[in-house]
């Protein structure tokens, strides 16, 4: 099932994406809820309407008062709006490791010991369309390619072998990065915190996994989780900057939700991002360009750049960068 939230009147309206046309929930089952956040509260005892409902509507069937509405008709937002937290993992090791090769640093044995994560700002979350960003955020402005995941019902100290049955779905994700601003205050051993906090984009839809269910592969050995052959890609502007795969994760959804869980509640509506995979950024491509050629041009995010991401069966992300109209600058208030 693919879930889409869209405005209608002001307020995020839930449907189901059939092709390239949307049902309102609570127009197909009067028991549906007709908001995610609703949704993702009441997931055990609606999930089972709402797949009946996708199921005959993908036989043709006419299913309650719903009709049909053209996804290409309404302003897609974020499907999961209003996270109840949104956490980005560290997951792929191919990023880690290209990353600390071209500062010319070893490999952090740790990476492989556990997954990590940290809180990033839950009301920066948004979904397709405009990003706008201040003018330190353009000081080396950066995308990340990632997947996520939102959570569906509620637990604590939840084991790996477990935890996928925790996932409500998947989406794309896209870690918007001030790299000037991230760097500037990590050197105090805190954040990322301003280089991160202004835009984490989701979406365009969360697709349940019964959808992704002929993709799976197993996960990496010693690993445990379900884990997907889903290839991932960045074109910026029409040209295409980042190739990789969901399968690539060396630590699973399942792994990192479980030490998410240890001795604290995680929550429907809780969102959960893979990090960057082998290639995803350009502070990763960059440094291998310069690594391998002195004379490398950097390239970063510009004022009205598109950036579209795309991984298989969860659909394409599109962003258009803009620059807030204001000169105002943190940076420059160092002392």
């Amino acid at each position: 099932m693919k879930l889409v939230t869209y405005l209608r009147e002001e307020s995020d309206q839930l449907a189901i994406l059939i092709g390239n046309t949307l049902y309102n929930t609570q127009d197909l089952h009067p028991n549906l809820p007709g908001n995610m956040q609703m949704f993702l509260l009441m997931w055990d005892d609606v999930i089972d309407i709402a797949m009946e409902a996708d199921a005959q509507l993908k036989a043709g069937n006419h299913v309650g008062t719903a009709t049909g509405i053209s996804y290409d008709r309404v302003h897609v937002i974020a499907p999961v709006p209003f996270p109840s937290s949104c956490r980005d993992g560290y997951a792929f090791r191919q990023h880690v490791a290209s990353a600390r090769r071209n500062r010319r640093i070893e490999m952090i044995p740790e990476f492989d010991q556990y997954p990590i994560f940290y809180f990033t700002n839950h009301n920066a979350i948004q979904g397709p369309g405009e990003v706008y960003c201040m003018p330190d955020h353009f000081d080396k402005l950066d995308f990340e390619l990632e997947a996520a995941v939102v959570i569906c019902k509620p637990g604590r100290n939840i084991p790996a072998a477990e935890a996928d049955d925790y996932i409500g779905g998947f989406m794309i994700m896209n870690d918007m990065s001030a790299r000037t601003l991230q760097m500037e205050e990590m050197k105090l051993n805190l954040g990322p915190a301003k280089g991160k906090d202004f835009s984490t984009v989701i979406g365009p839809m969360l697709v349940t996994p019964d959808e992704l269910e002929h993709l799976l592969i197993p996960a990496k050995p010693g690993h445990t989780g379900k884990n997907y052959n889903l290839k991932m890609t960045c074109r910026v502007n029409g040209i295409q900057v980042s190739e990789g795969n969901m399968g690539d994760m060396d630590w699973t959804f399942a792994e990192i939700i479980e030490r998410c869980a240890y001795g604290a509640n995680i929550l429907p509506g809780d969102v959960i991002g893979s990090g960057t995979v082998g290639t995803g950024c350009f502070l990763e491509l960059n440094g291998t360009g310069k690594l391998n050629d002195p004379n490398y041009t950097e390239q970063w995010l510009q004022p009205g750049d598109v950036v579209e991401m795309e991984i298989d069966g969860l659909g394409t992300l599109s962003n258009t960068i803009i620059q807030e109209e204001s000169d105002f600058s943190i940076l420059k208030l160092k002392k």
